[in-house]
């Protein structure tokens, strides 16, 4: 699997905030194939949009507690991923179908103290049999050597239609400025989907 997607934290209290370690020239003047992902958190809409256009990014993620209508609104411009932080009963469905209309796909991580990730898993088993219609990204405390583990997940987790596995479709690394980890999740799609953001 190659990586498709480089995420890059534009939330100023964490240690991986990039404003001061990438300048906004040299990031904007990068092209690959690899999708520019701007990380935010409850950033107000006119500061994440000047972001988007002066980076030069190619999709958001909202991490933090953003309301369906300011993701929309986000989703007129750019392609939005928006991140739920769960815990161990959480009714993922009942959270998640209030933005089914408002975002492109969704993240679930691990619920934490803060915004940031933690670096611990959450039970994968919350999402099974949960109508998820969207791709989404599968995050928290996921490590290389889990790679068999996820395309278990991938294979015995029906989503959006009953019968319907879904299809381990690509990773996703957040890559972090000057910091050798990483974090990894992987994107599955909604049953019948094509696996492609």
């Amino acid at each position: 699997m190659g990586v498709d997607l480089a995420g890059f934290i534009f939330y100023p209290k964490s240690p991986r905030y990039v404003v001061n370690k990438i300048a906004a020239d040299y990031l904007r003047k990068f092209r690959g194939r690899v999708a520019k992902v701007g990380v935010f958190v409850n950033t107000p809409y006119e500061e994440l949009m000047k972001t988007v256009e002066d980076y030069r990014l190619d999709m958001v993620q909202l991490h933090g507690d953003e309301i369906p209508r300011y993701c929309e609104q986000v989703g007129n411009y750019i392609t939005v991923v928006k991140a739920f932080r769960l815990s161990e009963n959480d009714p993922v469905e009942w959270m998640a179908k209030p933005y089914e209309d408002a975002c492109d796909m969704f993240m679930f991580d691990t619920l934490g103290a803060g915004y940031g990730g933690t670096g611990k898993k959450f039970d994968w088993n919350v999402l099974k049999g949960a109508a998820i219609n969207k791709l989404f990204f599968l995050s928290g405390g996921i490590d290389p050597g889990d790679e068999e583990k996820l395309k278990e997940f991938g294979a015995k987790t029906p989503l959006g239609r009953p019968g319907q596995p879904a299809e381990l479709a690509s990773i996703f690394v957040q890559l972090a400025a000057n910091d050798a980890s990483y974090t990894t999740g992987h994107i599955y799609g909604a049953a019948g989907g094509s696996g492609q953001p």
